[in-house]
């Protein structure tokens, strides 16, 4: 052992009791400490793969990089996983993929339409605009907060040529109408897993299905990066466009550090360049740099061995509070799974009926005094906010359920750092507020 290795061995060796110091629990304190929405949850081995990674300098994506994407694509039954820096990305990269020449008469074109939602996050719908595409919104359910099946079916025009959906707050939308109406009318399907890892549908993971699914390792999320996220596919042509648009826009395919995988290197053709130009230097797309650093993949290496345990985590608090709040359904709409599907919920959405006499924010700014965490259904309807004015879009019928959502709704937390402990005493706090 080299005097390098030695010094290594004694770092990360101290890792554990560094940890304890540092991050020691101590007791929740009720009406005292804050009951958070969502959290990153983990422990001495993150920081022993994070310092791990960090004395190898190699800062970039390596081999760590190369073990998450590897033990994520097994994980979820796919054949490719790219990691990038973040969901968002995940979701640019997976739409801007359906927009390369090299899918000939398959491509997106400007004017195209994607169907999607108004009621989620933005970055589901930015990259639609950000390709010049044309959004198409459907209303949602309330309980489920999922596209409504019927209104899918209907909004399918002549110009329709993907769908471009988010399992919401971790509930599976109608996967099988979905999919058929996509082999049907010979549709791209995009999965936004970027809540919902873990959820199944009919027994198998979302963001298996689709075309292309994305996934996001931000704190709040099932696991952490700290900042991180996963494109992943079936197809190999796919995945190579994918890559090619994280990285750069370029035509090779070669790993970093790696040379003339193809064997090919200084021996093609490209547009007008002089024959045999380096192909670690062609262009064939109009990319970005998105990769990830390896020290954010060791991190997720070490989460990923505990998604089984965090989702199952996740279920039992989202069980425990529906049967806590049961007693409100009078004036909360409580949330429910999707025909077919076992959630791994990402939150607890709550609906204020109409008729509750009293307003979401009466409701929330209460909790909220209380130290309960709460935050709204994202951006509700998205088309009622400054960015969203005035853009190019059609609508299926009415948005009245997104519409109440962007007023009614609000989640509160079921994350794995929740203890029995933490939802006793929110389930106080609602009846001390039904109460009033």
């Amino acid at each position: 052992m080299s005097k390098a290795d030695d010094i290594r061995k004694q770092i990360l060796g101290l890792v554990g009791q560094y940890h304890d110091a540092k991050f020691g629990g101590r007791a929740f304190r009720p009406g005292r400490d804050l009951v958070h929405y969502a959290g990153r949850v983990f422990d001495a081995d993150e920081l022993h793969n994070l310092i791990d990674s960090s004395l190898d300098f190699f800062l970039t994506a390596g081999r760590y990089s190369d073990e998450f994407e590897a033990d994520f694509a097994d994980k979820l039954g796919v054949s490719h996983a790219l990691l990038v820096n973040s969901g968002s990305s995940a979701n640019l990269i997976a739409l801007t993929t359906l927009t390369s020449p090299k899918l000939g008469a398959r491509r997106l074109k400007p004017g195209d339409e994607v169907l999607t939602v108004a009621a989620g996050f933005p970055t589901t719908l930015a990259p639609i605009l950000q390709n010049n595409l044309v959004p198409v919104f459907v209303d949602v359910n309330l309980g489920d907060y999922t596209a409504i099946p019927e209104r899918i079916a209907s909004a399918i025009g002549p110009k329709t040529r993907a769908i471009m959906m988010a399992h919401t707050l971790g509930v599976p939308f109608d996967l099988d109408c979905v999919l058929e109406l996509a082999k049907k009318h010979d549709l791209w399907v995009i999965e936004d897993n970027c809540d919902a890892l873990g959820s199944l549908y009919q027994g198998r993971m979302t963001g298996s299905f689709g075309h292309l699914a994305s996934h996001s390792f931000y704190p709040a999320h099932h696991i952490t990066m700290g900042e991180g996220g996963c494109v992943v596919t079936h197809d190999d042509e796919l995945a190579r466009i994918a890559r090619s648009f994280r990285d750069w826009g370029r035509d090779c395919f070669c790993a970093g550090g790696k040379n003339d995988t193809c064997g090919k290197r200084f021996g093609q053709q490209f547009g007008t360049l002089p024959p045999g130009y380096d192909h670690k230097y062609v262009y064939s797309h109009i990319g970005y740099n998105l990769k990830v650093t390896d020290m954010q993949a060791a991190i997720g290496c070490a989460q990923l061995k505990k998604l089984d345990g965090f989702v199952a985590r996740r279920k039992e608090n989202f069980t425990k509070l529906t049967s806590m709040l049961k007693p409100f359904e009078g004036q909360l709409i409580l949330p429910k799974a999707t025909p077919k599907s076992d959630p791994a919920w990402f939150a607890f959405p709550i609906t204020v009926r109409p008729e509750a006499g009293f307003a979401r924010n009466d409701l929330t700014q209460f909790l909220e005094s209380r130290k309960i965490e709460t935050r709204n259904l994202f951006s509700g309807n998205l088309l009622r906010h400054p960015a969203f004015e005035g853009i190019p879009c059609r609508k299926e019928g009415d948005l009245k359920n997104t519409d109440l959502i962007t007023t009614n709704t609000f989640f509160i937390g079921v994350y794995p750092g929740l203890t029995d402990v933490h939802l006793k005493y929110v389930a106080e706090m609602f009846s001390e507020f039904m109460k009033r």
